[in-house]
């Protein structure tokens, strides 16, 4: 960049305003170029697109904004003083996504190989600004080798101002974080504070410690891509809520995403016209869910047949299985919806999907996105491993989430709805507005097989034929506290409705639902389960 520098020197005497106005022409298209065509090849051989390459991807075409891109760094020592590259590694700006606002920083891996200086942070931190100050979401596209090394603790100070935004427009404005290159260090927690985070395989790679560091001190073995690649994340260890193939699907999904949620927590979600009938009847569901409750099924059909024209974006479809967590539309408005999915662990609660569900609950609740909860859950799972991991706690923060959520709740059960996991899956009793369920539903502490077992041992086990006696006492308990109407009659809840009405009357629910009021206790903050 050099060269650039010299080019662009200010002439000495006097010019005119159009020479000046030429110089700044050629100045801008000499950024917009990049440091070298080399640079950019060696970008390009790694499968990455550049900064630039990937702005145009996200926005829509020729509305970015750049904001800062002559900006340059002051350090010196250990060389900095003769590179001083325009934009300093960090392309920030904003521009419109599918017509709406949204503010972007995209690092430029071929300037310092993206690390964060002074000057670096500095304009994220005022592209975040302006972000919070416009009520819009921020995009951050994470290609950097972490903080300049050369810069010393300034470099690390800069990480903390970004922190500092991060949590304080948490709630307030969407924040997504888009990993398309290495992102370690202390660099990785910025996008942990983020609401969605989106990873590609085989470029991106996040971790506090890499592998060279792992092995040093455990002996451990393990590439960048094992230790924190897009499949980790996205399957291992949560971090991730969704990977891609390319960077263009990857991009694309984040276009998609954003036209889901609102600007800010004072919107609402846009609501689009859809031709999809809000009556349509959903006699499909008759055969996509089995009668019997112990056969599993996929959720996901039903989730399909039931929104509109079928279309759903999924959050973290590779981790916490055993629950989804998508954002969809009904009637052309947006909803959140949380399902048990009996064909992973027949659906039960475990620790990563308690967390999975109680941190998208939380999102939807922030953003004015109603919650649809779809209920077919035989409680929580059993096992050492999950007492000593913690369930209790874990589960407890998706209790938390939903008894602290404000905006418009509706529940249904489809089959089964047993014990502690029943009330925790969005119950009457920890306030959901509107509770129906199907004829199929079995609300109960737990499933009749247990109760009978617990209740009539004794009888069963005194008995000439136990086998015949226990068939006889679950078939009782089953007709007497099982029935599908036995909740309606006790008002636990509202309605016991047809398969085929399920679309009609969640669009119908969220319809009456949209004026919805609610407060929480005056208090600086609660103090959620960890």
């Amino acid at each position: 960049m050099s060269d650039v520098v010299e080019r662009f020197a200010p002439p000495p005497g006097p010019t005119n305003l159009r020479t000046r106005a030429d110089e700044l022409t050629e100045l801008r298209a000499a950024v917009r170029r990049g440091p070298s065509e080399a640079a950019t090849e060696a970008q390009h051989a790694k499968g990455k697109l550049t900064a630039r390459e990937r702005l145009e991807l996200l926005f829509d075409k020729g509305t970015f904004t750049e904001v800062e891109g002559l900006r340059r760094h002051r350090a010196s020592g250990f060389g900095l003083e003769e590179r001083k590259p325009y934009t300093d590694g960090v392309i920030t700006g904003w521009g419109l996504v599918h017509g709406r606002t949204v503010f972007a920083y995209a690092h430029d891996f071929r300037i310092f190989g993206g690390a964060l200086g002074e000057a670096h942070a500095s304009k994220i931190h005022k592209v975040m600004d302006m972000a919070e100050a416009a009520g819009a979401p921020v995009v951050g596209l994470c290609d950097g080798a972490g903080a300049r090394i050369q810069e010393g603790v300034t470099a690390l100070a800069g990480y903390g101002g970004i922190f500092t935004r991060n949590v304080r427009n948490s709630g307030v404005i969407p924040q997504i974080s888009v990993i398309l290159g290495p992102c370690a260090g202390g660099a990785a927690y910025s996008p942990a504070l983020t609401d969605f985070v989106f990873m590609v395989r085989g470029t991106s790679q996040m971790f506090i410690t890499g592998p060279d560091v792992v092995q040093a001190v455990t002996g451990e073995v393990i590439t960048q891509d094992g230790l924190g690649g897009a499949d980790t994340h996205a399957a291992l260890s949560g971090v991730a809520h969704s990977a891609y193939d390319d960077e263009e699907s990857c991009l694309e999904d984040v276009r998609y995403l954003l036209s889901l949620l609102p600007a800010n927590n004072r919107e609402r979600p846009p609501a689009v016209p859809t031709a999809d009938p809000p009556d349509r009847p959903t006699d499909a569901l008759y055969d996509l869910v089995p009668a019997d409750p112990n056969q599993a099924y996929d959720m996901r059909h039903v989730i399909r047949e039931v929104v509109d024209d079928g279309d759903f974006f999924e959050v973290h479809e590779r981790w916490g299985t055993n629950v989804i967590c998508a954002l969809a539309r009904l009637g052309g408005e947006v909803v959140g919806i949380v399902a048990n999915q009996p064909s992973a662990l027949a659906g039960v609660l475990d620790i990563a999907a308690s967390e999975k569900a109680a941190r998208f609950v939380q999102t939807c609740d922030a953003f004015n996105i109603p919650l649809v909860t779809l209920v077919d859950v035989p409680g929580f799972l059993p096992g050492v491993d999950q007492e000593h991991g913690g369930i209790i706690r874990h589960g407890a923060k998706l209790l938390y989430a939903y008894c602290n959520a404000t905006v418009p709740r509706i529940s249904l059960i489809l089959r089964k709805a047993y014990g502690g996991a029943y009330i925790v899956m969005d119950s009457r009793s920890i306030g959901t507005d509107l509770a129906l369920a199907w004829p199929s539903n079995e609300i109960a502490v737990m499933g009749a097989e247990g109760a009978a077992n617990i209740i009539f041992r004794r009888e069963i086990a005194a008995a000439e034929d136990p086998d015949a006696v226990r068939a006889q006492r679950i078939k009782e308990y089953r007709s007497e506290l099982m029935h599908p109407f036995y909740a309606a009659e006790r008002g636990l809840v509202d309605d016991v409705i047809d398969p085929a009405e399920t679309r009609s009357r969640l669009v119908a629910g969220l319809a009456m639902l949209r004026a919805k009021q609610a407060t929480l206790p005056s208090r600086k903050h609660g103090n959620q389960p960890q």
